[in-house]
């Protein structure tokens, strides 16, 4: 396992270099959000909703439990408090950086496929009875007797969103790479059978499971949808997770490796630099050696000729 330096690589020290290096991974991310803007305004699918099909969409239009804005809140803010936390006792830069970069990868990756399959699918949502028709009545188209809806263009707009959720995708991407950066920290599968560590692993699971309970609770979303949701967002999570640290169940998984290739590149300068330095103490030996027997050779033709 190679050494531990604590507290050599902060944020004054190495961040900006660090930084640098991923410039591009940095521009990628703008790139996400953009692409995530653009998903959120274009129009999803109208899926064909018949009148017949309305008798599991009748659920009663309500708020949300946790609200939009609570969202980032839970898979942003949460992870990156803990992983502050961690930096400034372990004053790490790479550790920091990394878990970041990785952390907002997690999350907007997740976004992206979560919110392009929202509007590919157009699934209607289990209360879009009462966002089409907010007075009750229903209007049908006079052949196929698909809806024609009277709601605000909005929140009908909302309705077509319902595959997969995006609370719960979003949830398990941001506290499934926190459940995976804090098994690593605390070495859970270290195979002592602490079990308590494996409790505060399962406990980020815990609260994802619930922000997706509570969306079939508020009737936004079918138990399909949360499914799904937590499926892409575990998936995702793992990729990311992996893609900076090794798997928590590895000797180092501890640290980003990134920080193991520095310690490696870092020990193969000292070595080139001491290899450097052997030949270069050696050749003055050898200068050294030529100039004594020059010498000698010097002083035994001039005693042969007196």
């Amino acid at each position: 396992m190679p050494e531990i330096q604590l507290g050599s690589h902060t944020i004054r020290s190495h961040g900006v270099t660090v930084a640098r290096f991923h410039m591009h991974d940095w521009l990628i991310l703008l790139l996400l959000i953009v692409i995530e803007i653009v998903l959120n305004v274009i129009e999803p699918f109208h899926r064909f909703v018949g009148e017949d099909m309305l008798t599991d969409l009748r659920y009663p239009l309500q708020d949300n439990t946790i609200p939009f804005w609570a969202v980032p809140l839970i898979a942003v803010v949460l992870p990156f408090a803990v992983i502050s936390v961690y930096y400034f006792i372990r004053r790490d830069v790479y550790d920091l950086h990394h878990a970041i970069l990785g952390l907002l990868f997690s999350v907007l990756i997740t976004g992206v496929i979560t919110d392009a399959i929202k509007d590919g699918v157009g699934r209607p949502r289990p209360d879009f009875f009462w966002r089409c028709f907010p007075d009750g009545r229903g209007f049908f188209h006079e052949i196929t007797r698909n809806v024609l809806c009277t709601g605000d263009k909005a929140v009908v707009k909302e309705g077509h969103k319902s595959f997969p959720s995006g609370h719960t995708s979003w949830s398990f991407a941001g506290l499934g790479f926190l459940a995976l950066y804090l098994s690593g920290k605390i070495r859970v599968f270290d195979r002592r059978g602490h079990v308590a560590k494996l409790c505060i692993v399962i406990l980020p699971l815990l609260v994802a499971a619930l922000v997706g309970v509570s969306r079939v609770d508020d009737y936004w979303h079918h138990w399909e949808d949360v499914f799904g949701g937590a499926i892409i967002g575990l998936t995702v999570s793992s990729f990311c997770y992996l893609q900076f640290f090794p798997p928590p169940y590895d000797p180092d998984g501890w640290g980003p490796h990134a920080y193991f290739q520095m310690l490696a590149d870092s020990r193969n300068d000292v070595q080139n630099h001491l290899s450097v330095r052997q030949a270069e103490l050696e050749n003055v030996y050898v200068d050294q050696q030529e100039t004594s027997m020059e010498i000698s050779r010097s002083n035994t033709r001039m005693l042969e000729i007196r």
